[in-house]
């Protein structure tokens, strides 16, 4: 399966060439959006899974393979490149998690109140990007409240879900996360896409990590992010083939919630 994935990717890849040739990968590889898939989650029904969940465990890192579902997730942004990460998902009729730095809304806002309006979620990157396990309490709690108080100015309801840079968190960070009412997304698979490996390299990495319940990583922003843009409709499609669903965090939750009992993993940032 993983020749297969990089023979189709870097064919397409090498007949896409030209300054058109994003739009034309989206295109030759989009197909219709899916059919017959189940309504997204209302706003209502969004918090109380998520508030179910927190009521037995601070984190999450993956569902529990119950159901066909992976649940799509970008940070960092919104960016220059979110918005082309956007027609992707609506051409697909895919609803994704987005995990927003708070300053980047100050350039980029329009990009979130576009993932508003086509039911994406909304997520706490804090509002500067930084490893949280070094900072105070205070200092701490400002990165969350400032970011979420920003993404309500663009319309999205408060966010309930986190996500640390760098995956950077101590104690002190999940008793400011406790306070807000916040649920940490970790993530299953990391595709590692900052580092720009290729496309097929993102691609490769998504699929070969996918299975019922993961969490895939991806950026939209913190970078050049073509190669993400390029990989995302093979991405999609790769998860399909497979009878995966691409879903929100909440969505997940809903339908896959992890189990109870699970230890909190060390700072991933090695804190």
């Amino acid at each position: 399966m993983a020749l297969a994935v990089l023979v189709i990717v870097t064919a397409a890849l090498a007949n896409s060439s030209g300054p058109n040739r994003r739009q034309r990968l989206i295109s030759r590889t989009a197909g219709p959006a899916a059919t017959g898939t189940p309504a997204q989650l209302r706003e209502d029904d969004k918090q109380a899974a998520v508030a179910s969940v927190l009521a037995y465990t601070p984190f999450i890192k993956e569902g529990t393979a119950r159901k066909p579902e992976v649940a799509l997730t970008f940070d960092d942004g919104p960016g220059p490149y979110t918005p082309a990460v956007l027609s992707v998902l609506e051409h697909y009729g895919v609803h994704a998690t987005f995990f927003v730095i708070g300053r980047m809304l100050q350039y980029f806002g329009e990009s979130a109140k576009r993932e508003v309006r086509d039911g994406d979620v909304i997520g706490d990157h804090t509002e500067t990007h930084p490893p949280m396990a070094q900072l105070s309490a205070h200092d701490q709690y400002e990165q969350l409240f400032e970011q979420a108080a920003r993404a309500e100015l663009q319309g999205a309801p408060r966010p309930d879900l986190f996500r640390p840079p760098y995956g950077s968190f101590n104690a002190t960070t999940m008793a400011q996360l406790k306070r807000l009412h916040m649920l940490m997304v970790l993530w299953s698979v990391d595709t590692d896409d900052y580092e720009q490996p290729g496309v097929a390299a993102i691609v490769h990495t998504a699929l070969a990590g996918a299975h019922p319940g993961a969490i895939i990583l991806m950026h939209d922003a913190g970078g050049t992010r073509t190669e993400t843009v390029e990989a995302l409709p093979f991405i999609i499609r790769g998860l399909r083939a497979r009878g995966l669903r691409p879903v929100t965090v909440p969505q997940l939750l809903a339908d896959d919630p992890p189990v109870s009992g699970l230890p909190l993993p060390s700072s991933l940032a090695g804190d």
